[in-house]
């Protein structure tokens, strides 16, 4: 007989969003997580890094205020004031976890856990049988394999450094490095950012990738493009890296930004005889594996890596195997932000892949850069930039960009429209709230033509 109807294996935002459904369609459940509740998301990745953006953004705003008639402030930053919070702020979200697991009867085991056969784990001194076992243990970050790569910092371990860098060498161009990158240098350190690529966010669009550089650069971040670090050596004052093009460069610290994978090094999958896909757990439709009690949902599967589809997928999961409810979770259209300096944000389809879609003669580009009225007093010379890809037949809005303060919250309502197939004429028909940086998406009549670049339509 079995312990339970499900056991889940990690408690990130997957698994507590289908531990908790699965219980409130009357199953009994327990979850494992050695870890702080939350996974990655909660305790080392989206909340206490959008809580280090918005430490980082102090100090500009109180050089802004002097434009608006306030006295020049003399305020100090202290690091270790900061880290302590994001802490605090951690444990208190792991405490108030713990306590909705068991407000919804869900058993807690605060230990790792291991296949011994395809319907037995080892959970810490236990072995527990299960009718259906979930698999939501996230993911890791990763380093390449060079020499000295253990003095270098990943992600997670940005929240707990004993002291702010003066100097941070950051390797990477993808949303984790450019959102560090603008952290740091808005708390005042010199920030040299190594990239693989000829750009930075290579998965993003022309308008983003090229904006968010050139805005990072204006704020004092050093790039160095088409260039990789091949040693890492520790030094009395902090790192030496040696760089692929000869060169060389020392800091205090170095983060590597370079990727994640699936985080299965200790479940023992081989016991339990799941397939996998290139290192991640390979599901199908409705998070099955090939063993048809044992399903798996978030950035462990071979599906997109992001907290609202882990999310998502926890609750799909519960529903269609407990509350008799089958559905997918859809994965078009998924908005994406970075938080950098500039903030970026985007749905749908970039540019190129609109074109390689749709054909080149068929799709439509509306853009506008502007000067926020915020920079006006502010003396700053900041700009926001927006875009909106059209299929020319149908005209239905296929993707939306957008560069500047505020991008992820107005893209988040931007994502309804694109989600909702509006057409541009839709867009033309609302009107503005007047005056916002959001407008611009109703009002935005320049258009570029085919093969064109990028260029300012100013309003």
């Amino acid at each position: 007989m079995s312990n339970y109807d499900l056991f889940v294996i990690g408690g990130g935002s997957a698994g507590l969003a289908a531990a908790k459904r699965a219980a409130k369609h009357g199953a009994k459940v327990a979850l494992a997580e050695p870890a702080q509740l939350g996974g990655t998301c909660a305790a080392r990745g989206c909340i206490p890094k959008k809580l280090m953006v918005y430490a980082s953004e102090f100090a500009q705003q109180f050089e802004d205020a002097v434009g608006y008639g306030w006295s020049r402030s003399t305020a100090q930053f202290e690091w270790r004031s900061l880290i302590t919070a994001i802490q605090q702020d951690i444990d208190r979200l792991d405490a108030i976890h713990a306590k909705s697991l068991e407000e919804a009867g869900i058993q807690l085991f605060r230990s790792e856990a291991a296949f011994v056969d395809t319907h037995t784990l080892v959970v810490g001194a236990q072995r527990i049988t299960a009718d259906k076992i979930l698999i939501a243990v996230g993911g890791k970050a990763i380093k390449p394999k060079i020499p000295g790569i253990e003095h270098a910092l990943i992600s997670d371990q940005m929240f707990h450094l004993t002291q702010q860098p003066k100097h941070l060498a950051i390797v990477g161009g993808g949303y984790i490095g450019i959102e560090f990158a603008g952290i740091f240098r808005g708390l005042g350190s010199e920030i040299t950012q190594i990239v693989r690529e000829d750009c930075v966010l290579s998965s993003f669009d022309e308008l983003i990738r090229t904006e968010v550089c050139k805005g990072m650069t204006q704020h004092g971040v050093r790039f160095l493009l088409e260039t990789e670090v091949t040693k890492v050596k520790k030094t009395a004052a902090g790192v030496q890296l040696t760089l692929s093009n000869s060169g060389m460069i020392e800091a205090d610290a170095v983060l590597f930004a370079t990727g994640r994978v699936p985080n299965l090094k200790t479940l023992q999958l081989e016991n339990a005889d799941v397939n996998l896909d290139h290192k991640a757990i390979a599901v199908d439709q409705f998070s099955q594996t090939n063993q048809a009690h044992i399903y798996a949902v978030g950035d462990c599967t071979n599906r997109v890596q992001l907290t609202p589809i882990a999310i998502a997928e926890g609750r799909a999961f519960a529903d269609s195997v407990f509350g008799h409810q089958p559905h997918k979770v859809r994965y078009t259209n998924i908005p994406s932000s970075v938080f950098g300096k500039p903030q970026a944000a985007c749905v749908g389809l970039t540019e190129d892949a609109a074109r390689q879609q749709y054909g080149n003669d068929q799709i439509l580009v509306y853009c506008t850069m502007f000067k926020p009225l915020y920079h006006h007093l502010s003396g700053r010379d900041e700009h926001t930039s927006i875009k909106l890809i059209v299929n020319r037949q149908t005209d239905r809005v296929l993707g939306a960009h957008m560069v500047g303060e505020g991008a992820a919250e107005i893209i988040q309502m931007a994502a309804i429209a694109v989600t909702a197939e509006l057409t541009k004429s839709a867009f033309d028909a609302t009107l503005p709230l007047h005056p916002t940086t959001a407008e611009e998406f109703v009002t935005l009549h320049c258009t570029q033509m085919p093969g064109e670049s990028i260029q300012p339509c100013w309003m």
